[in-house]
Formats: structure tokens, sequence, C-alpha cells
């Protein structure tokens, strides 16, 4: 028997009520890892967006001969040199001192954590891993690994 003075839990509500926090835990872990990767993906596709849109408006410009001489370049076809230029800025033709700037900072890559992108130029292939160096056409992710639906990260 009990005595009234005493106060608490015995030993197996003790162990009930841990293995129900366990089961519990046990679900929430997934379902938080699973929000984790779908907030990495979402930032991936809006780095990668951002910087192939940067590309683009530099190689619209460049079309247009609204770029410096040093733009122009004919084995560039007039994409960009490095993913830096888009950052440092490209003198606009007929000025003096003017700088376009296409973007304010390389992104993060989400899915390596750093900012070092996977390059293409437009001479080398379309799965190519390695950068040709002639300039840079598009960029993906480093990282080796899949989307749920199976899709390389790399492929986006």
């Amino acid at each position: 028997m009990r005595r009234k003075s005493q106060r608490g839990l015995t030993l197996v509500e003790l162990i009930v009520a841990f293995t129900i926090m366990m089961l519990l835990a046990a679900m929430a872990v997934p379902l938080a890892r699973a929000k984790v990767r779908r907030e990495r993906e979402r930032e991936l596709r809006w780095a990668v967006r951002e910087i192939r849109t940067a590309i683009d408006k530099y190689k619209d410009l460049c079309d247009a001969q609204r770029l410096g001489i040093e733009a122009q370049k004919v084995d560039a076809d007039c994409y960009p040199p490095k993913l830096e230029v888009l950052v440092e800025g490209v003198k606009l033709a007929g000025s003096v001192d003017k700088k376009i700037r296409f973007l304010r900072r390389v992104p993060k890559d989400p899915m390596t954590n750093s900012y070092e992108w996977g390059l293409r130029s437009w001479q080398d292939e379309p799965t190519s891993t390695s950068w040709g160096g002639q300039n840079v056409f598009d960029v993906y992710t480093k990282s080796p690994e899949r989307a749920p639906d199976g899709t390389p990260y790399a492929e986006w």
C-alpha cells in the first residue's frame, strides 16, 4: 500500500512515459530531416537561377555590344570569363569609369556549403564535369547527392 505522504511515479509509469516520448521523437526526426532537405533544395534552385540569370544578362548586353571591349572577346562567345566578373562588374561601352555589376556576390552552394560551383563553358559537353576554362556558360552544384526523385542535384 502506498502512503498518502509519498508522491511520485512508479518505475513502470516512468518506463511507459519514456517509451512514448521515444516513439514520438523517432517519428519527428525523419520529418525534420525532410524539411531541412527541402529547404536546401529550395536554396539551390534560387542560387542556380540567380547565377544563370546574371550570366544571361551579361550575354544579352554583350551581344548588343553595350559592354566594353574586354567583355567582347571572340573566343568567349560573349559569356563571362569567370563568375567573379559578374560580381566585380564590367565597363560599359563608351564610358570611362562606369561599371555594371550583375551579382552582389556569388551565392553559397547550399548542398556543399561552399562558394565553389561547378562550371561549364560554351565549348564543353552538356554533361561535362570539368570546366574548359574558356568562359562560364552554366553552373551546377558539385554535390554527389541525389534528389528524392533520383535525379542528381548537379543536373538541376
